[in-house]
Parts: structure tokens; sequence; C-alpha cells
């Protein structure tokens, strides 16, 4: 049954923050960090179908959406895991199921990496922890990685377009499902990229290079705690193709994988079955915790 989604601000550490929810407030909660060059906005028609049973929170990090974009904020993997514990704990979330996407998967296993009893389950789509099965999009970023910071940010600055918003929304996906996929993702997002925002945004992309460090603490995590997990993945994806959702099946061999007829962005293009597999699992992952 589908539900509104509300539209609403808070203060997250001093900064103000845009965030989307549906579902009941004593309900069991879904957590939702954006990809990017995405927003909450991704999450919309997710949180519609899946808010008569969960409460779902989707709330645009510092620099994104239509939340501020502080000069003091630490924009980088830690900050915005600092920023997603303070979100959770502003709306008096305890413990939650996270779901992992796209730079939001690293962000999010930073926050349960510090903090393992939050995590109830884990519902991944489409995040990259795999440094041996990252996809063929990967080479010219790693090209720039060569370079010092500077140079590399600089590089990657020229490369931050309304035509790299695009591509990065469509990326690999066959022409019949790339209909799918709404304009508006990019034409919305793209004017909400000033200046400031282009420079975060290529210092994060940079600092990819850091972060993929620290694939081997994700993975560690995943084996020592073994949350439930549920696994959503769109291999027709330039930067994570079928290969690195089915690696995850090294550390939590239990965990219940999807290989869905579509992208990076399945929400677009998948959104019946991502919902159905997800309500089977929610229900089965939080009546289980009940139960205990």
């Amino acid at each position: 049954m589908t539900v509104p989604v509300q539209h609403r601000r808070t203060t997250v550490g001093g900064v103000d923050i845009f965030y989307r929810e549906a579902g009941p407030a004593d309900a069991p909660v879904v957590l939702l960090p954006h990809g990017y060059p995405c927003s909450s906005f991704e999450f919309r028609n997710y949180m519609a179908q899946l808010g008569d049973r969960w409460r779902l929170l989707a709330p645009d990090f510092p620099g994104a959406g239509y939340s501020a974009t502080p000069d003091s904020f630490a924009y980088d993997f830690d900050g915005f895991a600092t920023f997603l514990g303070q979100f959770a704990d502003a709306l008096g979330v305890g413990r939650f199921a996270l779901y992992l996407h796209d730079f939001g998967s690293q962000i999010g296993l930073r926050l349960a990496l510090r903090d393992p009893a939050r995590i109830a389950a884990l519902i991944i789509q489409n995040g990259d922890i795999y440094e041996d099965v990252l996809g063929p999009k990967y080479a010219g970023l790693k090209q720039i990685w060569t370079l010092d910071r500077e140079a590399g940010v600089a590089k990657l600055l020229e490369t931050i377009t309304a035509e790299h918003f695009r591509d990065e929304f469509l990326n690999d996906v066959r022409p019949e499902l790339a209909t799918r996929i709404p304009p508006d993702l990019w034409e919305l997002h793209w004017p909400l990229m000033t200046a400031q925002r282009r420079e975060i945004a290529a210092r994060i992309i940079y600092d990819l290079k850091d972060n993929v460090a620290w694939f081997a603490r994700y993975q560690a995590y995943l084996r020592e705690h073994r949350p439930p997990a549920l696994i959503l993945w769109g291999p027709q994806d330039g930067y994570m193709p079928e290969a690195s959702g089915r690696a995850y099946l090294r550390d939590l061999p239990e965990a219940e994988l999807h290989m869905l007829d579509g992208g990076h962005w399945l929400l677009e293009t998948n959104l019946v079955e991502a919902v159905e597999l997800t309500e089977d699992f929610l229900e089965r992952v939080f009546r289980n915790a009940d139960r205990a």
C-alpha cells in the first residue's frame, strides 16, 4: 500500500538538514543514506511503497540535495559517517536496518564498524567493497589517483558537468531500461551543484582512493558480525558489475543474493522487484528480532 512521504527539516550537528520520512513513528527503522550524484530523492518511490509497515528515513547529506553546505563540515567518509549516526540519534533511532548503495555503502559501513549493535540488517545494492572486482569504469579514476591530490581534484573538477551527471545516472543499462530512468535525476540535481559543491564532490571522488584501503575493514566487519543481508544487484553497472555483487558472498555466505535485470539505479528500473524482496526480508528480520 502506497503511503505519503513526508518532507522535513532538522538540525544535526549545527547543520540544517533536509530529509524524507515515511511510515509510523514506532515502526522498525530502515535508514537510507544516498549515493553520488543523487540525494534522498533516489528513495522517494521505495519509501512510499514500504512505509505502511516500516519507518524509512532518508537524509540529504550536508553538501547534497536540499541540505546546507557549511564550510565547517568535514566532507569525507568519516565526517559523513559521523553525521549519519548523529542524524539517527536526533530522530530518536537506536537500531535500524541499513541500506547500502554507492558511496553510501562505505559511509554506512563506517558507521556499522563504530557501533555494530545498532545494525539490525543490511540491504546491499550496488555498493563496492571488493577491489579485485571493480568494473571497467574505474580505470579512469585509477589514472587520476596516480596524480597528487590537488592535481587529481583539479582533473576531476573538469569532469563534473551536466553531461557527467546524465552519464552517471544512465551508466551502462540497456536502451530499453534507460527509458525508465527519469531525466529528473540529473535535471533536478545538477542545478544544485554550486561551485562549492563541485569542489566537495571532486575531493570526495579523489578520496575514494584512500577509501579502497578500508575495504578489508568492511569485509572483516561482515565476517565477524554476520548481519542478516539482502543483496539486490543491478549487473548492468560499469563500476560495479555482477562480480562485485557476488563478492559479498565471500564474507556473507548466508546472504540472500538477487541479480536483477537492471543497473546502478535499481529503484528506478526495478522498483517492484526491489520492494517485494525487501518486504519479505524485513518481515523475517524483524519478526525474528521480536522473538529473540
